[in-house]
């Protein structure tokens, strides 16, 4: 019964150390993206063009480079 219960206690913990790490790399990538995007535009590079290079399979940005060529 005690080991059932530590199994089932590890198990929950390594679901929830993934999920964490899940979300604080995403909050990462946004937060990168961010200053990134935020760079283009000062440098007066088209901010679309930045997001485009973090999710090249985004609907709008198969339109955008297609629009683009």
């Amino acid at each position: 019964m005690k080991t059932e219960i530590s199994f089932v206690i590890a198990v929950a913990l390594a679901l929830l150390a993934l999920i964490l790490s899940m979300a604080y790399n995403n909050y990462t990538e946004l937060k990168s993206m961010e200053r990134n995007i935020e760079s283009a535009i000062v440098k007066g590079i088209d901010p679309v063009a930045v997001k485009c290079a973090y999710s090249p399979q985004n609907t709008m940005c198969t339109v955008y480079a297609a629009k683009a060529k």
